[in-house]
């Protein structure tokens, strides 16, 4: 994975941008968490994580002027949470203020702060948590003269007096009734002191102007990033920079980034670097607030005393809270593993990178059905798909996949791609193809009756020849991260394709027609359902089904074209269409991606959830996703279903089972070849004939054991008499490794039939 490449896509992961409120506030105080807590009802936590954000929690809490009620998204679904009523809340509720905790360990520099209001003290409360020495000088005869003017019954001066204790134990030095004459004392300062903070009122300071730059209505000249001065040891803020309109959290902002820039200047560091998330500010998160139902504020029923903690409980559970999460919410993939995606593409890239040690997100990686429904739902687009088939390819070319999650597809792949099912030929008696049917792997191995059918009925509607081609597009190998394979694959397909003429390539799986799309420009490719709704369907396509609920193949996410002609065929069958949530929103039905081989627990949760949507029977026009809704026990029907009406209930057609599949595609090759072409193959060997149960051919398809297989491991037994006789159960048991798995059978004979008990495999090779 390219590392550039990594940083954009976490980048377009905004689920860990602030929620609108902390964002808004100039201190950033994590308001999300706040309120989380005191829903639970643990005012203590929610007091301790104020407090740890705000240095004179008791004050703010009390007299904050609150920007963040004003961005909160709750107001676009009801009421703002009252924010600044739940803060009075939790600073009321009699919690003890923690004292500061001075670091020792660092060299301690001096600095003096001028004025002990708020901006000065939370200067003085960062500088020593930082481990410096802080000379406070107040001309009042009192710290926080201001804020003492406020009614008692908003903000009791026993809290400022709580908030002040928290100086205690740190080695403050404050001088009360310090009058100093700036304009000739800044020199003495700074010469005494490594740096200066002046957290002075609004009044203008004309006789400064010789000493600091001032403002065309004689305030000091101030930074608003550093909160520097034009002297290189000066400092300043609070409402010299702001003016007369006074805003605690403001002041208390002014404090904490120019304690920073003191800081950064004591270390030698840069002033600037670093801070473009400083101050209040918009932030990216996306929250979709109409999932939530309108809910007014809590009113408290005594509003000079503010919220009681069960009216506190009550008004904090309004709260969201806010979180982007789109994807997580629509992907039971992205839900399962715990997190989100900013988190995943990390681990993912630390799973690649890593030199030693286990390569834990292997089978994660592999669980991503790469449908593109989270980049749909996505405010940026993201697509976990992309992340992890880019995953995929990297681990695989570098041998550090294992092989196990997709064996079993490549294999089945590899069966579709040789001479036992591929085909290609001219219509019988035609030398060309206007068109070349290829049905795909999945629509022969499912419904091979439906193949013969379309394509009788395509050679009768096109005047100018239609070939057939019987294949697999290498959609596995591509999805397994098999470049190799999949090249080979394309270019087989174009050989035979130019050997053909070139025709225009019909498709009835969305898959193929993607993989054609997006892989083989130079092929000319139209689906199967805008073609019939060209030519017409043939007579006798009508249902007695008159609603069916529509399921479009992720595949044809945004082809609307396609979706169009379904659409318009499914009219002229009689059918009315029940969307679910639209073709865009369309799921994955769980094969994409081979995620089923790597996660089967992930992807029967990604088809029940679909399931679950609508009682209706459902209707799509893909193979797989037809068969996967049959084996979750979902009534389903394909769109060649009601074309070749046939079956009196094909929505209980079962799911043909992976060896049935296999059986499937070498019947309709020897049938179509029989039929049209008038010539004989033989099939496989039938001398070894099974009897099993369904509860074990149940097990088989669990395991990823075709009948194939267990027919390959019994024949092997009897030939070569390497079995053992189990005398208590008398059952034999024997094995087989044809190629890189050993397959295990419990079997019995009777007149010539085998009966399977039991069977297994692994991929270790025993000595």
């Amino acid at each position: 994975m390219d590392g550039q490449q990594v940083k954009d896509w976490e980048y377009h992961c905004i689920e860990e941008s602030p929620p609108a409120c902390t964002a808004a506030c100039p201190v950033h105080v994590d308001v999300r968490g706040m309120m989380e807590l005191m829903r639970k009802g643990d005012f203590k936590a929610a007091h301790t994580l104020f407090s740890r954000i705000v240095p004179f929690s008791g004050i703010i809490g009390r007299i904050c002027d609150h920007p963040c009620e004003r961005s909160c998204k709750r107001s676009e679904a009801g009421e703002a949470i009252r924010i600044h009523e739940l803060e009075r809340s939790c600073v009321s509720s009699g919690f003890d203020a923690i004292p500061f905790r001075v670091n020792k360990q660092l060299a301690r520099k001096r600095i003096a702060v001028v004025g002990a209001g708020l901006s000065g003290l939370t200067v003085a409360a960062e500088l020593l948590i930082k481990g410096h020495a802080v000379v406070v000088f107040e001309e009042k005869p009192v710290s926080l003269d201001r804020l003492r003017r406020y009614d008692a019954n908003v903000l009791p001066a026993t809290a400022i007096d709580a908030d002040l204790a928290r100086f205690d134990g740190t080695g403050l030095e404050l001088h009360l009734n310090e009058t100093i004459d700036l304009a000739s004392a800044i020199a003495t300062l700074a010469n005494d002191f490594d740096a200066i903070y002046l957290g002075l009122g609004p009044t203008p300071l004309p006789t400064m102007r010789d000493v600091l730059a001032l403002t065309a209505d004689d305030r000091i000249a101030i930074d608003p990033l550093t909160f520097a001065t034009s002297h290189p040891k000066v400092f300043a803020g609070g409402s010299q920079r702001y003016g007369a309109g006074y805003s605690p959290i403001t002041s208390l902002q002014d404090g904490r980034y120019a304690a920073l820039s003191i800081d950064r200047l004591l270390q030698g560091a840069s002033l600037t670097a670093n801070r473009d998330t400083q101050g209040a500010q918009p932030t990216r998160l996306y929250v979709n607030t109409a999932r939530h139902a309108p809910l007014t504020a809590i009113v408290p029923v005594n509003p000079l005393r503010g919220y009681s903690q069960e009216e506190a409980i009550a008004e904090a559970t309004r709260c969201f809270p806010c979180h982007c999460l789109e994807c997580v919410q629509v992907c039971p993939f992205l839900e399962h593993c715990g997190s989100y995606p900013k988190r995943y593409i990390r681990e993912i890239y630390n799973n690649e990178t890593i030199v030693m040690g286990q390569r834990k997100s292997n089978r994660m990686i592999d669980s991503c059905t790469l449908c593109g429904l989270c980049a749909e739902v996505c405010p940026e687009d993201l697509s976990m798909g992309d992340v992890c088939l880019s995953a995929r390819q990297g681990m695989t070319a570098k041998g550090r996949m294992p092989v196990s999650h997709h064996d079993f597809a490549l294999r089945d792949m590899a069966f579709s791609r040789s001479n036992a099912f591929t085909l290609a030929r001219h219509q019988p008696g035609f030398a060309h193809s206007e068109l070349l049917f290829y049905p795909g792997c999945q629509l022969a191995a499912s419904s091979p009756d439906h193949v013969e059918n379309i394509y009788a009925h395509l050679c009768a509607s096109i005047p100018g020849g239609v070939g057939l081609m019987l294949d697999c597009c290498g959609a596995p190998a591509q999805w397994a991260a098999r470049e190799d394979l999949f090249a080979e694959t394309r270019a087989a397909f174009a050989a035979e394709w130019r050997r053909l003429g070139q025709p225009t390539v019909v498709t009835a799986c969305s898959s193929c027609y993607r993989m054609f799309v997006d892989h083989q420009p130079e092929v000319k490719v139209e689906s199967l359902w805008s073609v019939l709704e060209h030519i017409g369907l043939p007579q006798g396509a009508l249902s007695s089904v008159k609603t069916l609920a529509i399921h479009d193949p992720c595949t044809t996410r945004h082809d609307t074209a396609i979706q169009n002609s379904v659409r318009s065929l499914l009219t002229k069958c009689g059918v009315a269409v029940a969307e679910l949530d639209g073709a865009e929103l369309t799921t994955c039905c769980g094969f994409g991606g081979l995620a089923s081989f790597a996660n089967p627990e992930v992807t029967n949760k990604i088809v029940d959830k679909r399931i679950a949507q609508s009682s209706a029977d459902y209707l799509t026009y893909c193979a797989m996703c037809r068969d996967n809704f049959s084996r979750r026990g979902k009534r389903a029907l394909h769109l060649l279903d009601l074309v070749f009406p046939g079956s009196t209930d094909p929505a209980a057609r079962a799911d043909p089972g992976f060896s049935m599949r296999q059986e499937n595609r070498g019947r309709l090759k020897r049938r179509l070849l029989l039929d049209l072409w008038e010539v004989t193959v033989s099939g496989p060997s039938t001398d070894i004939e099974l009897t099993v149960s369904a509860e074990v051919q149940a097990d088989l398809e669990k395991k990823l054991i075709l009948l194939d297989d267990v027919r390959q491991t019994i024949r092997h037994a009897e030939s070569s008499g390497e079995k053992l006789l189990d005398n208590k159960s008398g059952r034999i048991i024997a094995s087989f490794r044809p190629v890189s798995m050993t397959y295990w059978v419990e079997y019995t004979v009777k007149d010539g039939r085998y009966t399977v008990h039991r069977a297994y495999s692994h991929r270790m090779q025993l000595g």
